[in-house]
């Protein structure tokens, strides 16, 4: 079992992307599902989020939402090279500045403008077997560690050999910060308890339904955790193909 979910985990090849049909279809995808960006400045070790808010193939250009926090517009307006970096459905798209970005305000928002960027890397980071629970089963979660002033309890969506996604009620983005270790991750999974340290990836407050959303990776899991990880998943798509056969 556990070879198997390793295998279907395995990291595929990054691609370059160099044409502008491939690198606006891609960033498109990130722009379409509001997927969170995380911009990091070469010299300097702070994340900060955006969002792909317009693009437009036809005058090359590309602009992003105000930064979180707000510190890094002065490297930005600095000209300071950057990288974005935003994940789709698995896969990572990044790339690096290209040329300097404009504050623009004329819709009411504040955004960055600026031009395609010349080749984007995507990579599909991972293939495994993502299982959703449903949601009369769903999990009990614990985010908890130093970095947290006190711990936040949610519930787990999906989950993979590789991390997981977590709800959260209420609006708790001003507690969490994109690429921070938490070193107390547990969920109530129906065998037992299982902790880890967890990095968040991902994080979205949906305002209609005032509920955070996040995505957590495994970060140094022991190799009793992995099993009670795989085993769950496994349990998972064991449960949904069986699923899939009655509906058939």
């Amino acid at each position: 079992m556990s070879n198997a979910l390793q295998a279907e985990d395995a990291p595929q090849p990054p691609k370059v992307l160099s044409t502008p049909l491939e690198i606006s279809g891609n960033l498109r995808q990130l722009q379409d599902s509001h997927d969170p960006l995380i911009i990091t400045f070469h010299e300097r070790s702070q994340r900060f989020q955006s969002y792909l808010v317009d693009l437009d193939r036809e005058k090359n250009m590309i602009a992003l939402d105000e930064m979180i926090p707000r510190d890094g517009e002065r490297y930005l307006l600095a000209g300071e090279p950057f990288k974005v970096e935003g994940f789709h459905e698995g896969v990572r798209i990044a790339w690096e500045s290209n040329g300097p970005l404009t504050i623009d305000e004329s819709n009411g928002s504040r955004c960055y403008r600026g031009t395609l960027p010349d080749e984007v890397v995507y990579h599909q980071r991972r293939n495994a077997f993502r299982a959703a629970l449903k949601l009369a089963q769903l999990v009990n979660v614990n985010l908890d560690g130093e970095k947290l002033k006190a711990p936040i309890s949610g519930k787990l969506l999906d989950i993979s050999a590789t991390g997981c996604k977590l709800r959260f009620d209420g609006d708790i983005t001003g507690s969490l910060q994109l690429g921070q270790v938490y070193d107390r991750f547990s969920a109530d999974l129906p065998f037992g308890k299982m902790t880890a340290p967890v990095e968040l990836r991902y994080l979205h407050f949906e305002e209609k339904i005032s509920t955070t959303f996040a995505g957590v990776r495994f970060h140094n899991m022991s190799g009793l955790v992995q099993r009670q990880v795989e085993r769950f998943v496994y349990q998972l798509q064991r449960e949904a193909r069986r699923f899939d056969k009655d509906d058939f």
